[in-house]
């Protein structure tokens, strides 16, 4: 039985990830289709590649990120993605065969087309060979020198791999932050991927003056951290999807007072203001400017830490 193929750009599979890595739950083809403006069939041929590359992991249809490396995937920085997804390629067999059969024999069609024998490939060698040198170009390991000439480009050089380290310095020292602001006392009792993580990450995007991205990724945050909440205090959340729906479902439930409940308004509307497109009041899209996209941030993890108080300590503090 033939091996499968994906035939996918390398920016419709980042793209593909980061939708995966920010949206904090499964997503399937449909979802990442209208979040990545791709249509339905380059979404699920990008998740399939993504899933390949050991990126993502599927369930039932749906998927999730399978490992840390994503997270370096979700960046502004251009160097920072690329040297990701080099280290991703540097396991994927598909590419490591074909990157040898290019050095070889110096030509791209006849690299491809001995790589679909050996693995015995489902795609035609034109599929296969535009895949793999989209994907080998995005991340530097591959060189076009013109007139459909490709090299393979020197093993890691060490300023892609300081990139990397320095992104994962970032994020280290933004989820310190991101702590510090919630506290000490109640950080050991929120979800640390879902939560946590995903506010370090949009400290940096509000640091990148990525707004729109920022206030989505720490809205997911909080949505994930009243999934969390509503479980602790017994109360059913299914079918509550978004932030306002879960908040007024806890209040209804008197597990939030009014005052955090109203608190949590400001997180849930700026957050659908971001994620949700054309507003029909005004006919238009809002943008997210940095200085509102860092204080979104901020309030998130005040209202962490003021809902917490209330739960674990009785402590009406705002």
């Amino acid at each position: 039985m033939s091996r499968e193929f994906w035939r996918a750009t390398a920016e419709a599979v980042v793209a593909a990830v980061d939708a995966a890595y920010i949206a904090a739950k499964p997503v399937d083809q449909i979802y990442v289709s209208e979040f990545c403006q791709l249509t339905r069939e380059n979404a699920y041929a990008a998740l399939k590649l993504a899933v390949d590359l050991d990126l993502l992991r599927e369930e039932n249809g749906e998927y999730v990120t399978a490992n840390c490396l994503c997270r370096a995937l979700v960046t502004s920085n251009q160097q920072r993605k690329a040297t990701a997804l080099r280290l991703a390629l540097e396991d994927y067999e598909p590419f490591i065969l074909f990157r040898d059969r290019l050095i070889t024999t110096g030509d791209a069609p006849t690299a491809a087309r001995q790589l679909k024998q050996l693995l015995d490939l489902s795609n035609h060698f034109d599929e296969i060979k535009e895949t793999l040198l989209s994907l080998g170009q995005y991340c530097r390991a591959l060189i076009a020198e013109g007139g459909g000439a490709y090299r393979a480009a020197e093993e890691g050089a060490a300023h892609d791999l300081q990139s990397l380290a320095g992104a994962c310095s970032d994020l280290h020292q933004a989820e310190s932050l991101v702590c510090r602001e919630i506290g000490a006392d109640f950080v050991p009792n929120i979800p640390r991927a879902e939560v946590i993580q995903h506010l370090a990450d949009a400290l940096l995007r509000a640091r990148d003056h990525d707004g729109i991205g920022a206030v989505t990724m720490a809205g997911n945050a909080i949505e994930s951290y009243l999934g969390a909440y509503g479980e602790k205090q017994a109360v059913s959340l299914v079918g509550k999807h978004g932030i306002n729906a879960k908040a007024e479902e806890l209040s209804r439930n008197a597990k939030l007072p009014k005052k955090l409940l109203n608190y949590s308004k400001y997180l849930g509307h700026l957050r659908n203001a971001a994620d949700h497109g054309v507003d029909d009041d005004v006919q238009a899209t809002w943008d997210i400017s940095p200085q509102v996209a860092v204080e979104y941030v901020f309030v998130a993890c005040s209202f962490i830490r003021s809902s917490s108080q209330f739960v674990e300590n009785s402590n009406t503090i705002i």
